[in-house]
């Protein structure tokens, strides 16, 4: 199958290559020269064959305008995909706007990060029945070989949200990671940090992708010093904890791991200044200044 890919960076890239070794013929466009096929987006519909499918995997702040430019450059019949980390309330308005000129429109979840290309993709997609078969061959090339690894979660907009809950589990996850590893530093017992998430990575009940990751982190730097740890967020958990407070859906762990990410960027709390002088003036309690 020929689709157009739009965004070559870390994972469009990868995506190009694993396709391409699928037997897919893939067309790209970046905006950096050395790793883009064509020169713009007018040259990338000349060379699609009608009808056309193009996949964007561009940062957020740019799908909107990306999309905009290929209405003047698509065609009645052809599909845009976004698999970005586009805000789920986006996708109806983006898909009304396409529709108004004939391009159909499909949602999509992507997970894998950088190993992509060679365990492929998690996919959550979000489109009409008819434009998530048309272009199942593709998905079949992205997700990893098995039944699992794919879902068609609902109609436009229910694959940017199922990423968006998948994102919001990711960060509790990996914060209940840290969690343990910040007790296991503090121990007076363990000596071997490292050794023990090396351990829990067969026969526990806490194996997992992530945590592979993390015993890879600790055998490149066992006592993560070359790390800050300022940790920055994407927007996916926030979404989560706003779409939690709209349905009244308590998320306690995703919540909490959220604000440890807000808590990681502060050099000094004003929060913990606070009732550190509350302490102070209401129990006589010990403090430290600066």
């Amino acid at each position: 199958m020929q689709l157009g890919l739009v965004g070559l960076g870390r994972m469009g890239g990868n995506m190009r290559e694993r396709l391409r070794a699928a037997g897919h013929e893939v067309i790209g466009f970046d905006r950096n020269p050395g790793v883009s096929d064509t020169a713009s987006l007018a040259e990338l519909a000349e060379k699609l064959a009608a009808p056309r499918a193009v996949w964007l995997m561009v940062p957020a702040q740019y799908t909107e305008a990306t999309v905009d430019g290929l209405i003047e450059v698509l065609s009645p019949g052809d599909i845009v995909i976004d698999g970005g980390n586009s805000r789920f309330s986006d996708d109806l308005p983006r898909a009304e706007k396409l529709d108004q000129h004939g391009i159909g429109y499909i949602d999509v979840g992507v997970s894998g990060g950088i190993w992509g290309r060679e365990n492929g993709y998690g996919l959550m997609v979000g489109g009409d029945e008819q434009h998530v078969e048309r272009l199942m061959p593709i998905f079949d090339a992205l997700k990893p070989a098995g039944e699992f690894g794919f879902v068609h979660a609902g109609p436009v907009g229910a694959g940017h949200y199922a990423k968006m809950v998948h994102n919001g589990i990711e960060y509790g996850l990996m914060h209940a990671y840290a969690e343990g590893y910040e007790l296991l530093t503090a121990s007076e017992l363990v000596t071997n940090v490292p050794g023990v998430f090396k351990s829990w990575r067969e026969g526990t009940v806490v194996r997992s992708w992530l945590l592979d990751l993390l015993d890879r982190a600790l055998d490149e730097d066992p006592e993560l010093a070359d790390l800050s740890g300022y940790t920055e967020d994407t927007g996916e958990g926030r979404w989560t904890v706003d779409e939690a407070v709209r349905l009244g859906v308590p998320l306690n762990v995703i919540t909490a791991s959220l604000f440890a990410r807000f808590v990681s960027r502060q050099d000094d709390s004003p929060a913990m200044k606070a009732v550190s002088a509350l302490r102070q003036q209401f129990g006589g309690h010990a403090v430290r200044k600066n």
